[in-house]
C-alpha cells in the first residue's frame, strides 16, 4: 500500500533548478518592464508622432523576424543554459552603456532606433532559448501549474508600469536603463546556477551530418524545423492562428498608448488604470490556473471561446467609459493567461525536445512577422482612420482567424490541446 501510495504521489514542481529559472526571470522582468515604458514615453513626449512612435516599435520588433528562424536551429545543437546567461551578461552591458550615454545629455533619435534593433536581435535569441529551455526544467505532471506562474510573473512584472511612468517623470531614462543593466547582471548570475543536463544535445549529435559545413547544417535545420510545422496539423493551425493574434497584438500596441495621450490630458495614465484591470485579471486567473486544473476534455473548448471572446472584448473598449473599459480589461487579462496557460503547457509538452528550439524558432518567426506587420498598418492607418476604427476592425478579424483555423481544425488541434501533460 506505501509503494502504490508513492508511485501516485505528484511530481515536485518547485525543485532547485526551476526556482533558480523563476528567481532569474523575475529579476530581468522587473528591470526590464521598468525601463521599456519610459523608453516608449520619451519616444513619443520627443517625437509626439504615432507614425514614429511604430517606426520605434519596428525597430525592436523587425530581427525578431529572422532571427527566431537561425537561433532556433543552432539552439537544438547548442546549449540553451549558457545562451541564456550569456545573453544576459550582453544585455547588462548594453544597457550600461546608452544609461552612461544618456546621462551627458546627448541623444540622437537614428541611433536610439539601432540600439532598440541589436536589443530586439538578443530579445528574440534569448526567447526561443528560454522557451525551449524552460519545458526542461518542469517536473511531469505540472506543465499548466508551471506556465500558469510563468504568466503571472509576466503579469506582476507589468506593475512596475506605473512605477515607470513615475520615476522617468522625475528622473529622466538613463537611471533606469542603469538600474535594468543591474538586474540582467544579477539575473545572469544565478542562472549560472542551474544544473540541469540538456540530453537533447546527445541525441542531435547523432543525428548530424558528417561532411556538412556549420552553415549548411543551420540551414538543413531551418528546414526540419519549417517541415516539423507544416507536417503536424494542429501545430500549423495553432501558428496560423497566432500569426493573425500577433497582427492584431501589433496594432494594440502602436494605437493604444498615443490614443489615450490624446484622448485624456495625462492619458498615460488613464492607460495604466484600464490596463491595470487586465493585470489583476491575469493575476486572477493565474491564481486559479496554479491551483485548479482545466480537465484535458475541456481545454480545447475552452481555448476556442477564449480566443474569440478576448478578440471582441479588445475591439469594442475603447468605445466605451472608462469604467466599463475596466470590466471589460479584467476579462481580457483572465482570458489572456487562459488563452497562453494552455496553448503554451500544450505545445511545449506535445513537441520532443530535440525539436523544440527549431519549432519555437519557426513558430515565433510567423508570430513576430505578424506583430510586425501590424505594427507596420497601425501607424499608416492611423494616417487615415480613427484609431479606435483600426483596432476594432483587426480585432474582429482576430475572431474569424480563431473560428476559421481553430475551431476548422478541431480534429487536430483538440488532440493537441486535450492532451495529458
Amino acid at each position: 500500500m506505501c509503494a502504490e501510495s508513492d508511485e501516485k504521489r505528484p511530481s515536485p514542481l518547485w525543485t532547485r533548478d526551476f526556482t533558480i529559472i523563476t528567481l532569474g526571470s523575475v529579476v530581468s522582468m522587473l528591470g526590464n518592464s521598468l525601463s521599456g515604458f519610459a523608453m516608449s514615453l520619451m519616444v513619443l513626449d520627443i517625437s509626439k508622432s504615432t507614425l514614429l512612435y511604430a517606426v520605434y516599435i519596428a525597430m525592436y520588433t523587425a530581427p525578431q523576424l529572422f532571427m527566431p528562424i537561425f537561433s532556433g536551429a543552432i539552439l537544438d545543437r547548442f546549449s540553451r543554459k549558457k545562451t541564456i546567461y550569456t545573453l544576459d551578461s550582453i544585455s547588462a552591458v548594453l544597457y550600461a552603456i546608452m544609461a552612461a550615454v544618456l546621462a551627458t545629455g546627448w541623444f540622437s533619435f537614428p541611433v536610439f532606433a539601432a540600439y532598440c534593433f541589436v536589443l530586439g536581435c538578443i530579445e528574440s535569441t534569448y526567447m526561443v532559448a528560454y522557451d525551449s529551455f524552460y519545458p526542461l526544467l518542469i517536473s511531469e505532471g505540472n506543465f499548466q501549474k508551471a506556465y500558469s506562474i510563468a504568466s503571472v510573473l509576466e503579469t506582476l512584472s507589468a506593475v512596475m508600469v506605473p512605477v515607470s511612468a513615475f520615476l522617468y517623470r522625475h528622473m529622466g531614462l538613463a537611471p533606469l536603463l542603469g538600474l535594468n543593466s543591474v538586474c540582467f547582471f544579477v539575473a545572469a548570475v544565478v542562472e549560472t546556477r542551474i544544473r540541469a543536463d540538456e540530453r537533447y544535445l546527445l541525441t542531435q549529435e547523432e543525428t548530424k551530418q558528417e561532411g556538412l559545413t556549420a552553415p549548411r547544417q543551420m540551414l538543413r535545420d531551418v528546414h526540419e524545423g519549417f517541415s516539423y510545422l507544416f507536417a503536424q496539423k494542429g501545430l500549423l493551425s495553432i501558428a496560423i492562428y497566432f500569426f493573425f493574434s500577433a497582427i492584431c497584438g501589433g496594432v494594440s500596441s502602436v494605437i493604444v498608448l498615443p490614443w489615450f495621450k490624446s484622448a485624456f490630458e495625462n492619458g498615460e495614465y488613464y492607460y495604466m488604470l484600464v490596463w491595470g484591470m487586465a493585470l489583476v485579471g491575469r493575476a486572477v486567473g493565474g491564481m486559479i490556473h496554479y491551483r485548479l486544473n482545466i480537465p484535458s476534455k475541456f481545454r480545447y473548448r475552452v481555448a476556442l471561446t477564449v480566443y474569440i471572446v478576448i478578440s471582441i472584448c479588445e475591439g469594442v473598449y475603447l468605445f466605451t467609459p472608462i469604467p466599463a473599459m475596466m470590466i471589460l480589461c479584467f476579462i481580457i487579462g483572465i482570458g489572456g493567461i487562459t488563452s497562453y496557460t494552455i496553448r503554451v503547457s500544450a505545445t511545449q509538452s506535445y513537441v520532443p525536445d530535440e525539436r523544440k528550439g527549431r519549432f519555437n524558432g519557426a513558430f515565433n518567426m510567423l508570430s513576430t512577422s505578424g506583430a510586425l506587420f501590424g505594427e507596420v498598418i497601425s501607424g499608416v492607418l492611423s494616417l487615415f482612420m480613427s484609431e479606435r476604427i483600426v483596432l476594432l476592425c483587426v480585432m474582429l478579424l482576430c475572431a474569424l482567424a480563431a473560428a476559421v483555423f481553430i475551431g476548422g481544425g478541431r480534429k487536430y488541434v483538440s488532440y493537441i490541446y486535450n492532451r495529458s501533460q
